[in-house]
């Protein structure tokens, strides 16, 4: 592992997001970057990752990129690779971050599957029509951090199960730790539900951040959605009537 840090602010907020379920945390973390003034203090690397990278405006993105916004104090986490089956080692590195900076508080944003278990097909369809998950739910080990949220109006997780970096950290962490839980009706990225995380974190932080761009987005993907399910559906008919036809 290569752990990087260029500047060490000293007793920030950490907050972090891997991907997962909905890449609600990427998104999440991603869009504070672009609407938080930041600057790039470091990166984590792993050996055992994909040699895989991101460019985004002629620009390579780091895999793992650790960024500071002075203004609130606030270091992001930014993953835009999956640390699949090294999830103890990526926690290790954000909880030694953590301790390098003497960090007060630790936010992790993760994607949860919708209670009740749909079919594919029917929850693509509550994606598209704005219902696949209204749900932000938290767990926290901290009083303060308990108040915090639920002074935003955010419900506790009652029962759960949470697996990757975030059940790592929550199984490992002794700092103030709160893990934000965004509903999803489906694996694919829910940029809604990453709003309802944006909106929390504003709620409990102050950072005048406004979620309708992502919004926006989401709507934008939507109705792709509803134009390729379209297509599917016209596509399923043709064939269909060419089967009949076959066998008439």
């Amino acid at each position: 592992m290569e752990l990087t840090l260029t500047k060490k602010p000293k007793n920030p907020i950490v907050i972090e997001g891997f991907p997962g379920f909905g890449l609600v945390g990427t998104i999440a973390t991603e869009f504070l970057l672009e609407h938080l003034q930041t600057e790039h203090i470091g990166h984590i690397w792993f050996e055992e990752m994909p040699a895989t990278v991101a460019i985004h405006k002629n620009k390579l993105i780091d895999p793992i990129s650790i960024n500071y916004n002075k203004k609130h104090n606030i270091v992001i986490i930014h993953a835009v690779t999956n640390p699949v089956g090294i999830e103890w080692k990526a926690a290790d590195a954000v909880l030694e971050i953590c301790e390098k900076l003497g960090t007060k508080q630790l936010i992790t944003i993760e994607g949860v599957g919708t209670a009740i278990p749909q079919p594919k097909e029917e929850a693509l369809k509550k994606v598209i029509d704005g219902k696949g998950g209204k749900g932000v739910f938290y767990y926290a080990n901290d009083t303060t951090l308990k108040k915090q949220l639920d002074k935003a109006k955010v419900a506790p997780l009652g029962e759960g199960i949470i697996v990757g970096v975030t059940s790592s950290i929550l199984l490992k962490t002794k700092i103030p730790t709160a893990a934000i839980f965004a509903e999803t009706a489906i694996g694919l990225p829910d940029s809604k539900a990453a709003a309802r995380v944006i909106e929390v974190l504003d709620k409990m932080f102050g950072l005048g951040v406004d979620p309708k761009p992502l919004i926006k987005q989401a709507e934008q993907f939507e109705e792709k959605l509803k134009s390729l399910m379209a297509q599917v559906q016209t596509a399923s008919k043709d064939t269909e009537k060419k089967q009949v036809g076959y066998i008439g």
